[in-house]
């Protein structure tokens, strides 16, 4: 019950600061959002169900965003990290993040600090901030990610495809055009 309190208030305090505009900016253009729908109610495992192209990388949810409930502000999704696999260091530039870990344990690197998580554990990165998490545990790390601006959800839809959709496997020079087209907002250690 305590989890999902705290859940609440997160996003909570993430509804209540953002803006109510109808577009977002970024890399020179304004995408228009979806109309706002009445909300969602999502059960576990319902969402933009996605897998990954990348190899040892797992399927993730995306929740809320502009496609999902048509917020032109939020993101929110899940995923499950497998033992032993990462969420690679990367930098967010334009958008703060939170990740609770709802199930599992691994380790969080922020910054440069380093600290153990298990199921219960919130961590804050603010943007321009490097982090990076490791499933230490035997079992998935679940952990529930949400974004104070879009963007970087883009990025994932361009490294996945919809579940039930064939897996191609992403070459070394497509992963670079993604990346280069979406450092506007993420990016990646040389």
């Amino acid at each position: 019950m305590k989890n999902k309190q705290v859940v609440a208030s997160i996003l909570l305090g993430f509804s209540l600061s953002a803006c109510t505009g109808r577009g977002t900016q970024h890399a020179g253009s304004i995408q228009e959002t979806p109309a706002r729908v009445a909300g969602l109610v999502l059960q576990e495992g319902e969402g933009e169900r996605r897998v990954r192209r990348n190899a040892g990388k797992g399927p993730f949810i995306l929740k809320v965003d502009r496609q999902n409930g048509g917020s032109p502000d939020l993101v929110m999704g899940y995923e499950d990290i497998a033992p032993g696999a990462e969420i690679q260091p990367h930098t967010h530039l334009v958008a703060d993040e939170i990740l609770f870990i709802h199930r599992g344990s691994g380790v969080a690197k922020l910054g440069g600090r380093e600290s153990p998580v298990r199921a219960g554990a919130t961590v804050y990165i603010p943007r321009n901030v490097q982090v990076s998490v490791r499933n230490t545990g035997s079992e998935p790390l679940g952990i529930a990610f949400i974004f104070s601006k879009p963007g970087f959800e883009e990025l994932m839809r361009d490294n996945s495809v919809l579940e039930g959709q064939p897996v191609t496997p992403i070459s070394a020079a497509e992963r670079e055009q993604i990346r280069k087209r979406h450092s506007w907002h993420t990016v990646f250690p040389q």
